[in-house]
């Protein structure tokens, strides 16, 4: 059992999926088996390793359901971010001038209750069930396995584009796909002479530390990957998320740190001064604190923006800087990433927090007074 548990196949074919299972493991609040008994937004699934972290109140409240998020709040969309509104192709999503973002796969190992994409992340569906169509396209690239077949449109458009200097590999966390798949994808976008920057996003070394083998270190370091990854409290440092990282820096593998802000679970500067100094230490550069995107049923999960500054402006100052990320609200409906520094950055409007993208274009974001 101990040899199984360690191999990262083994957790993600025995993965907590059912109330009945995760019973086994902790025990329930009335709410939380309430919300296994409707129709939950978004799958629920989660490793035995992180299962095993789960004790820690802040951890449970980001992975197991609640009947809140069957509650719509004021300004949430299932699609909050606009990502249907730039999507160039089945499998791409074009909303910077010079970065796209290749959604590779809908499967995590561990679904988080306030993911953005919990519109198509978990479901049984390639990613809204869309065919390439793009006229014109080989049919079958020489040398191709069928495994990459469904992306030769996304390839093409990346090829077409030479604006595009920098590819997000996301969906889903492409890194629970197969070695051979992940080389094979990275060695064709390594092709397109004009991409220079590729990154893959992925919680995978928290939830499924056991996946970072040398040979998945190896094929990353080929290809000149930078991962950012998805921490939100110092609890999920755990031994094995340790080594991990310190694995994939060893390699000279580039890690950033994106954190979501989130109430009651990382909303207090001692908590962020402990998981950002805890990843410098395993050489993981905190780059976002990000204010929680309204996707649908996430209210109960979101700071007011004005918390969100008092908090970064806690930091600065006080700690190294490298320790201290961008605080960023992703402007709802397509307008980027928006650091945000002080109040004088933002006026209310109503329930509204209203702010300037990097194009000088307004944006609004759901901040209703308490």
């Amino acid at each position: 059992m101990a040899h199984d548990f360690a191999d990262w196949k083994w957790q993600i074919a025995n993965r907590i999926s059912t109330r009945e299972e995760l019973e086994e493991h902790i025990d329930l609040t009335d709410d939380e088996r309430s919300a296994f008994e409707g129709a939950m937004p978004l799958s629920f699934a989660v490793t035995p390793h992180y299962a095993q972290l789960l004790g820690h109140q802040a951890l449970r409240h980001t992975v197991i359901p609640t009947l809140h998020e069957n509650q719509t709040g004021t300004g949430e969309l299932a699609d909050p971010l606009g990502e249907e509104e730039h999507r160039a192709t089945p499998h791409l999503i074009h909303t910077y001038p010079d970065k796209v973002l290749f959604l590779v796969t809908t499967f995590c190992s561990t679904y988080c209750r306030y993911c953005t994409r919990s519109r198509m992340v978990g479901k049984p569906v390639d990613l809204e069930g869309r065919t390439p169509s793009c006229p014109g396209l080989p049919t079958k690239r020489t040398g191709q396995s069928p495994s990459l077949q469904k992306y030769e449109e996304t390839f093409h458009y990346i090829e077409e584009h030479p604006e595009i200097r920098d590819v997000l590999i996301s969906g889903g966390d492409p890194l629970t796909m197969p070695d051979s798949v992940l080389d094979e994808l990275l060695s064709r976008i390594r092709e397109i002479a004009h991409v220079r920057m590729v990154r893959i996003g992925s919680k995978v070394p928290v939830v499924l530390p056991m996946r970072i083998t040398d040979e998945l270190c190896s094929i990353l370091r080929k290809h000149r990957v930078w991962l950012s990854l998805h921490f939100i409290h110092a609890a999920e440092l755990s031994p094995e998320t340790q080594e991990a990282c310190r694995k994939l820096s060893d390699y000279g593998i580039g890690m950033v740190s994106q954190t979501v802000l989130l109430k009651g679970i990382n909303d207090d500067t001692q908590t962020l001064v402990d998981l950002f100094y805890g990843l410098l230490e395993i050489n993981v550069k905190p780059y976002y604190l990000l204010q929680c995107d309204p996707v649908r049923g996430s209210e109960h999960f979101r700071t007011s923006v004005e918390k969100g500054i008092k908090l970064i402006r806690s930091l600065h100052g006080n700690i190294s800087g490298l320790a201290v990320p961008q605080y960023v609200i992703d402007a709802p409906g397509g307008g980027g990433k928006v650091p945000l520094l002080g109040t004088e950055q933002i006026r209310r409007d109503g329930d509204d927090i209203v702010f300037l993208n990097y194009k000088g274009k307004e944006y609004r974001y759901p901040d209703p007074l308490q």
